[in-house]
């Protein structure tokens, strides 16, 4: 597919992420505090994504692969300023829902309600916007049994209900999804593929990292292929993946 004529959503100029990782494992923060300040602390740095040039277009499904340590999920970080390159820039035209844990930032004390306004609040939403939505994220969730007890006791499945619930709550300019469709119960991820799909049919930018390669190719109308934190290959999702296939074997 063409998209020459499209607008950008998302540019990432030579976008480089450089990690520092101590040569020594630290027991306590304490102990990693006091060798920091004596200046005896040793680090090891490696290259996460090394000048990454991507355009994004409003309106597409993206794909992402690549194995284990080649740089997705860093990549997904910058994308959703999570993470500051370390060189290069990017350039967002939109506002970014990352899906990048379900549930982060729930407190195991507070109760499913109570969470459900703290991790708005999180993503960016008022209080007033979050009531407005607050029996439809119950509801896609099937926790109104289970909303006022505390989130330490919610299963996994109901954790991540939840948290998909509250992310998905408005229609984002821009999606990113990164291997939550593989956790719950297939029900469940039923119904993430059909918010998913209504979020495509009006008009979101979604970007999508699955380790299941028919996903790439039945959901995205481009895929890029990361290798060693290097964008390898960009094009039409079959392409993609059958190069990525053939380099794996």
């Amino acid at each position: 597919m063409d998209f020459s004529d499209q607008k950008e959503i998302i540019r990432l100029e030579k976008v480089s992420v450089q990690y520092r990782i101590p040569e020594e494992r630290m027991g306590t923060f304490k102990e990693y505090a006091i060798r920091f300040l004596q200046r005896k602390l040793r680090f090891n740095t490696f290259w996460a994504l090394h000048d990454v040039d991507l355009s994004i277009y409003r309106g597409e499904v993206f794909g992402l692969i690549g194995k284990n340590g080649a740089g997705k999920s860093t990549l997904l970080k910058v994308i959703s300023r999570v993470l500051r390159p370390t060189k290069g820039r990017i350039i967002l035209y939109g506002k970014v829902a990352p899906l990048l844990e379900l549930g982060a930032g729930f407190h195991p004390e507070l109760t499913g309600r109570e969470n459900v306004f703290l991790n708005g609040a999180l993503l960016g939403y008022s209080r007033r916007e979050m009531e407005a939505c607050f029996d439809q994220i119950v509801d896609f969730a099937e926790l109104r049994p289970f909303i006022d007890a505390p989130i330490r006791t919610y299963s996994s499945g109901m954790y991540a209900r939840l948290g998909f619930a509250v992310a998905t709550a408005y229609i984002p300019e821009v999606l990113v999804v990164d291997e939550i469709l593989s956790v719950g119960d297939e029900e469940f991820q039923k119904k993430c593929f059909a918010r998913i799909n209504e979020f495509r049919a009006k008009g979101s930018t979604i970007i999508l990292v699955s380790h299941m390669m028919t996903q790439i190719e039945s959901l995205c109308q481009r895929a890029a292929w990361l290798r060693n934190g290097k964008l390898e290959m960009v094009g039409e999702p079959s392409k993609v993946v059958e190069a990525y296939r053939g380099a794996s074997s």
